[in-house]
């Protein structure tokens, strides 16, 4: 049965889907005035009806066929409107589809970003993905395991964003790591310093101290250890018939940041914990350019150690460990003693070789420049001093002729000046390179008691009287 309408709006529709006449008659069958059932022996005019309407709808339906083909523009206007329709259907869900693709992955980039590192900078992020470390070593060297870089960051109290920022190797910055600064050489020249900022600084200190203090030094290895110093570095000396000074020439320079590195990953680390590392731990040199008012540091050749950061002496320390061992065995067979403190290289001995009068100097001085070079260094073709008995020998600044001791015509010009301090005040006086006055005074006087402590008893006295009477006070 038909449902009846229940606006015109659907009567309209209802007649326009049938016909007038099917309309009346299924009306008149839902209100009871025609039998639906009942069976005529003539004609049926019900049966009629439907047919007619049936004919009626494929007539229309024919003849809608046949004004489309008969206007054919028209029917490839309507095929080419539904294509478009379709092909902007498609590009839209294309669309949406691709932006949250692009949205997720966007989504993935930053929760990774949170917890890894993947990228540093252009040359050194190759290893990056390389987490395979070696448990055994570590164990072996007592050191850390970080199975993952954000393992390394929490250790260090940093988060990976900031491990990032530290680690990063840029061309051109805005920002710089380090403040770089002259001082005069002894010998001469100026030496470029590399200060730290603060939180790369921490960062260093905390590899120098969970890490690169744990690994064992060879004992020639004076420099910058607990323990050591330029007094144990001169005491194998004392007393020789001939002393031989060497130095290295461009020392934490030469060290390069792919030796830093390998270092690390010599002491068992992935190669993507010691790339973090030993990027933190290194610096190409560095042009500042103004531009519109703006600084930017632009990366000149490669990284390096810089000199002034706190890791860069133990690393050498430690990456010199097989050229020390070679080297104490070239003395050792040769009759000598050798110690390293930092870049300064020093050989001791009776300058004669084993069973025979004639002295073997030559020969030391060629094997070990060949030891040297092997090594990736260079010794510095101006500054090899060989230095007999009949001389004042010194080791590092100190003399070691008979014992250890401080230059005299130094210490004579020392006593002098506290002499005259006391006389006149400190108006006028001056002391090393340094302009606190009262600093400088104090550190020469422990410098003497360290390596004299009984010269330099009395002079620490003596600075401890001026410093009363004049408090801190600095030149004028």
């Amino acid at each position: 049965m038909t449902e009846q309408p229940r606006t015109r709006q659907d009567l309209y529709d209802l007649i326009r889907k049938t016909s007038k006449q099917e309309f009346i008659l299924s009306e008149m069958i839902r209100l009871g005035l025609w039998d639906a059932n009942q069976v005529q022996a003539e004609d049926d005019p019900a049966e009629e009806i439907r047919r007619r309407g049936e004919l009626q709808r494929e007539i229309n339906e024919l003849s809608k066929q046949n004004r489309l083909l008969g206007n054919e523009a028209a029917l490839k206007k309507q095929m080419l409107k539904q294509r478009l329709e379709a092909s902007k259907q498609k590009q839209k869900e294309t669309k949406e589809r691709n932006e949250q693709k692009r949205l997720d992955r966007i989504a993935a980039w930053k929760e990774q970003q949170q917890h890894d590192i993947t990228y540093l900078g252009e040359g050194v992020s190759k290893g990056l993905r390389n987490r395979d470390c070696n448990p055994d070593r570590l164990q072996q060297n007592n050191l850390p395991l970080f199975e993952t870089i954000e393992d390394l960051a929490i250790a260090m109290n940093l988060s990976v964003g900031q491990l990032r920022f530290l680690a990063f190797s840029r061309k051109t910055s805005t920002v710089s790591h380090y403040v770089r600064f002259k001082i005069a050489k002894k010998t001469g020249g100026d030496r470029l310093i590399s200060a730290p900022m603060p939180r790369l600084k921490r960062a260093q200190h905390w590899i120098l101290d969970q890490i690169l203090e744990k690994v064992p030094q060879h004992s020639a290895s004076h420099g910058f250890r607990r323990g050591r110093s330029i007094v144990t570095n001169a005491q194998p000396h004392v007393g020789a018939e001939i002393v031989i000074n060497m130095d290295l020439k461009d020392f934490f320079p030469s060290i390069s940041y792919k030796r830093i590195k390998g270092l690390f990953q010599s002491l068992g680390y992935s190669e993507a914990i010691a790339t973090v590392l030993g990027l933190i731990c290194t610096e190409p040199d560095i042009a500042e350019v103004e531009l519109d008012g703006k600084t930017y540091f632009i990366a000149q050749g490669d990284r390096h150690l810089p000199q002034g950061a706190p890791t860069s002496p133990a690393l050498t320390n430690l990456l010199c460990r097989r050229l020390d061992a070679r080297l104490t065995g070239l003395a050792e067979f040769e009759g000598y003693s050798y110690t390293r403190y930092a870049d300064d290289l020093t050989f001791s001995g009776s300058g004669k070789a084993k069973g025979e009068d004639k002295g073997n100097i030559g020969e030391l001085l060629k094997q070990v420049r060949h030891i040297v070079e092997f090594e990736g260094l260079t010794l510095h073709p101006d500054k090899t001093r060989v230095l007999r008995s009949t001389q004042q020998q010194e080791v590092t600044g100190i003399v070691v002729n008979e014992k250890l001791n401080v230059d005299r015509a130094t210490l004579k010009k020392f006593r002098a000046t506290l002499h005259h301090i006391e006389k006149d005040g400190l108006a006028g006086k001056s002391w090393g390179s340094g302009g606190d006055l009262m600093a400088a005074i104090e550190g020469f006087a422990n410098y003497v008691a360290m390596v004299n402590p009984e010269k330099g008893r009395s002079l620490v006295t003596q600075v401890k009287g001026i410093k009363k009477k004049y408090g801190k006070r600095k030149r004028a």
